[in-house]
């Protein structure tokens, strides 16, 4: 038993010190426009932007193939540092700032049918087949690809409710 244990923590080591040499004489080499246009998006994965994630979106980005007014969670603040970051103008008159939503199941009308939970990126909705569904507040972005397959129309989309946990100071009126 001894001697098992030993070889596997001997080839754990061995293994992990090559994997770690390799990283060290073989570095992936990263697109410094692509990292910094990364760091100015939210982060949600929600797909939104019609990407898969936010890397995709800021490859995209990087490489001129989209708008940056691509990023309905981040709002015309996101689309303009990201113009800013990659040097042209951008109108935003057709950005909205929308509140932060969630995603809400009318209990009344929920079937059980699951199609809302297959679509749902970040698992927020739960729920066995022919039950009520719910929604996990702090997982959901707000994405609507729920609301966009429920055949019901029991889910929609509502403001965060104000609270402590979800509260932002707001942004003060122009002068």
């Amino acid at each position: 038993m001894l001697i098992a244990i030993a070889s596997l923590a001997t080839l754990g080591l061995a293994l992990g010190g090559l994997l770690g040499t390799a990283a060290y004489y073989l570095p992936v080499e990263e697109d410094p426009v692509e990292a910094g246009l990364l760091a100015l998006l939210p982060g949600s994965q929600c797909g939104q932007c019609g990407f898969v994630g936010c890397a995709q979106a800021a490859a995209a980005l990087a490489h001129g193939e989209a708008q940056p007014t691509l990023c309905p969670p981040g709002g015309r603040a996101v689309a303009a540092a990201i113009a800013a970051r990659l040097g042209i103008q951008v109108d935003l008159s057709a950005v909205t700032d929308d509140r932060s939503r969630l995603a809400r199941v009318a209990e009344e009308i929920c079937t059980g049918c699951c199609r809302c939970s297959k679509a749902c990126s970040t698992d927020a909705i739960i729920g066995a087949a022919k039950q009520i569904h719910n929604v996990i507040r702090e997982a959901c972005t707000g994405c609507g690809a729920c609301v966009d397959r429920c055949p019901t129309e029991a889910m929609t989309l509502v403001p965060v409710p104000v609270s402590l946990q979800h509260w932002i100071w707001p942004k003060p009126a122009p002068a």
